[in-house]
């Protein structure tokens, strides 16, 4: 059984407990931390989204700067991103009537108020617009872009066993629709290692340098993704749904976490204990727990344990 990662105290009283896995590496990618069983395979959900970006970049992608970190993004469906993802869209002839991602409102709970349910809303809106993009770039039909046989999911599940250097052993179908493969944590961090250990220029260093100089792009504008991007310098950082969070910092120290029961809240603080297990010292205090509530105040917190 993996570990308490995570504690939920209200009032002085532990009510609530996260058990999940962690590991963490130092900047030559030797393991650092570990906790949990980090190579029990798991579904990386969004996590794999800066893997699936570096394939189509491989496959002659050209997006740049926003757009490309818009290509590897959860995003909250404000009114830029949706404007980006029409115009990567655009740029290859086509309208949201070819995304294949499902409708949903906005991630951002004010916008869900006062936008419409669309495609285009979907968080991974940015994600299927690229892969729509690439198809037309390779020739490769669009409608069934979202198949596991498909050229471009194919081009995919390659590139990501190559940069876990792990062998898949299960494919499943991601919210938004598309493949999604099962790796451990251990080379999911090794991923994201190589992702900013790799050369300049190269697919791999374009997106982890889109990702890191648009953050908010990749995700909101006050999500804890961007936020923990603007306290550390040169951090990479990428969430999954079902309490995944991977990281790389620029000298290649990189680490993966996943919530054993999918807690969302509980994901935020280990990666913040991760990251102080590295050795980092970020103005990461305000991020390192998150508030409980009772009435109007607050009566405790949700921490991270056993780091």
């Amino acid at each position: 059984m993996n570990p308490v990662l995570v504690e939920v105290e209200r009032s002085g009283f532990v009510e609530s407990r996260h058990r999940g896995s962690v590991i963490a590496l130092d900047a030559d990618g030797a393991p650092a931390l570990s906790l949990g069983d980090p190579d029990e395979p798991v579904f990386p959900r969004s996590a794999n989204k800066p893997l699936q970006a570096v394939a189509m970049v491989r496959h002659g992608l050209g997006l740049e700067n926003e757009l490309l970190a818009l290509a590897a993004a959860s995003h909250s469906g404000e009114d830029f991103h949706v404007e980006g993802a029409q115009k990567i869209l655009a740029g290859a002839g086509l309208t949201a009537d070819a995304l294949r991602c499902p409708a949903q409102w906005p991630l951002d709970i004010e916008l869900a108020v006062v936008r419409e349910r669309s495609r285009l809303r979907m968080n991974c809106s940015g994600k299927h617009a690229a892969m729509l993009a690439t198809c037309v770039i390779n020739g490769w039909p669009t409608e069934s872009y979202l198949s596991p046989e498909h050229p471009l999911q194919v081009a995919v599940g390659e590139t990501v066993a190559e940069l876990t250097g792990e062998e898949i052993v299960a494919t499943g179908v991601d919210g938004c629709g598309a493949p999604l493969f099962a790796v451990g944590l251990t080379g999911l961090a090794r991923a994201f290692h190589a992702l900013v250990r790799a050369e300049s220029a190269t697919p791999e260093r374009r997106v982890a340098d889109a990702m890191r100089a648009y953050p908010e792009w990749t995700s909101g504008t006050d999500r804890e993704e961007r936020r923990l991007m603007d306290a550390v310098p040169g951090l990479l950082v990428k969430c999954g749904a079902e309490g995944i969070d991977a990281f790389a910092l620029a000298d290649g120290r990189a680490g993966a976490i996943k919530i054993d029961d999918g807690a969302m809240r509980a994901r935020t603080p280990v990666t913040v204990a991760t990251l102080r297990a590295l050795g980092v010292d970020g103005a990461l205090g305000e991020l390192s727990t998150l508030p409980v509530h009772g009435g109007d105040a607050v009566v405790g917190e949700i921490r991270a344990v056993g780091f």
